[in-house]
């Protein structure tokens, strides 16, 4: 729950944030992954089963690609339990099969430099905004939704890095 405090307050995951070039996230993760590249090389995706980075091309010559998002998938751990076991081995991070958002909130409050979060309805979704980290939570708000090969009510569906918007666009 640390772990994921401490994302959402800064916005650093396993020392990498928006910007962090491709060759920083392999230095940073140890684990198989599978990329998928957008026509004509205009994106670069790279899923770890766990957490997934999306990433742009970077500008002038010899540039690398640049992350634009991070995004830890937390409902991919209700129906394999192996990937949690195999995540931790190759980062030293443990995950469990769920995570509440009743738990993840308590760890928050135990973290320095709390976020102020916003919330708003996605329909099915609670998406807690942390504007100045750039970190979203989505938390499943359905009553109907119960945990077992999938992640129930009041569980962190995921955690997203998004990149801030610039002046002008």
């Amino acid at each position: 729950m640390e772990f994921l405090a401490s994302f959402l307050a800064t916005g650093e995951l396993y020392g990498l944030r928006v910007g962090s070039t491709l060759a920083e996230v392999d230095r940073a993760l140890r684990h198989p992954f599978v990329d998928v590249v957008g026509e004509e090389g205009a994106w670069l995706r790279r899923d770890y089963g766990l957490v997934e980075f999306a990433f742009n091309p970077g500008t002038g010559p010899g540039a690398e690609w640049v992350a634009a998002t991070a995004t830890v998938q937390l409902h991919r751990l209700a129906p394999d339990d192996g990937l949690a076991r195999s995540w931790a081995r190759s980062t030293g991070v443990g995950f469990p099969r769920y995570t509440s958002w009743e738990e993840l909130r308590d760890a928050l409050s135990r973290t320095h430099g709390v976020p102020e979060l916003t919330v708003t309805d996605q329909g099915g979704f609670l998406r807690y905004r942390a504007a100045s980290s750039h970190v979203s939570v989505l938390v499943v708000d359905d009553a109907d939704e119960e945990r077992g090969d999938r992640v129930g009510h009041g569980d962190v569906w995921s955690l997203d890095l998004w990149a801030p918007l610039r002046a002008g666009r």
